[in-house]
């Protein structure tokens, strides 16, 4: 099992970056396939990136793709979601997720999220 706790939420004009980091910690995070996923007040969640298990394989929606980057750092446990050029439409709680498949189609494991607001 892992546990995963998202932080680096907040609040920002359009137009402004953040970054997110979600730590893993009580398994082999370097074997695990890392998501960030969103979920906006009154939508389904949605995909948002992912990245393998070397971080060589990146994969983004395309409402995210050239502004958002997925990346993780296996020697702390962290996977990371920069978001530049933020827009209104960001705003969403994001959440972290893991799983041991390279191609999950449900991923097993999750943070417990973080909120993203996105000021016009």
């Amino acid at each position: 099992q892992v546990q995963l706790v998202e932080s680096g939420g907040g609040l920002v004009q359009a137009g402004g970056s953040l970054r997110l980091s979600c730590a893993a910690s009580g398994s082999t995070f370097s074997i695990y396939t890392m998501g960030w996923f969103r979920q906006a007040p009154g939508k389904e969640r949605e995909f948002v990136a992912s990245i393998n298990w070397s971080g060589r394989s990146t994969n983004y929606a395309d409402s995210v793709k050239g502004r958002f980057t997925i990346s993780r750092d296996n020697a702390k446990n962290t996977v990371y979601l920069q978001m530049n050029s933020l827009k209104p439409e960001d705003t969403a709680v994001y959440y972290c997720a893991a799983d041991r498949s390279p191609f999950p189609r449900a991923y097993a494991y999750w943070g417990q999220g973080t909120q993203v607001t996105i000021s016009s």
